[in-house]
């Protein structure tokens, strides 16, 4: 399940940067005509790192799930707690990418280089969520290492 949250985080995020975001700033303009303003703007809209971050996280996520297939009794805690870290730092990691793509959208129409479409800020609240739920789980885990302590030296 972690590996499809991640894979499904990555293409809204491509999505997002690449196709909503652009369609949005630019009301009533298809993608192509976007496109080609942006490109005889000489402001590309490149999508190279964009993907590239995507499948980062997809390979990442990929990794996690194949050690957790490997090991076949990995504890649920820390396979959970590796997702939840992959979709906290997805954020940082797709303003990085956004950047880019959002200033070239900028300098063509001459409009704000903010996100335009909603989906960037959904994808941030997602991260946001998964840090609460990695801070619920470590503070979980810390207690019931101090329960067992406790036990063992009661």
């Amino acid at each position: 399940m972690g590996f499809i949250v991640i894979a499904a985080y990555a293409i809204t995020g491509v999505l997002q940067i690449l196709v909503w975001n652009p369609l949005a700033a630019v009301p009533g303009a298809t993608l192509g005509q976007i496109r080609t303003n942006m490109t005889l703007a000489n402001e590309p809209l490149v999508a190279d790192g964009v993907v590239i971050w995507a499948a980062i996280g997809m390979v990442l996520a990929a990794v996690v799930l194949v050690v957790t297939i490997v090991r076949r009794r990995s504890a649920v805690g820390p396979v959970v707690a590796a997702y939840l870290v992959l979709l906290v730092f997805a954020a940082p990691g797709h303003i990085f990418v956004a950047f880019g793509p959002g200033m070239s959208i900028a300098d063509t129409f001459m409009i704000s280089g903010g996100d335009h479409a909603p989906w960037g800020v959904v994808l941030y609240l997602v991260s946001a969520a998964a840090l609460l739920a990695l801070i619920v789980l470590i503070i979980r885990a810390a207690r019931a290492a101090a329960a067992t302590r406790g036990r063992i030296g009661g």
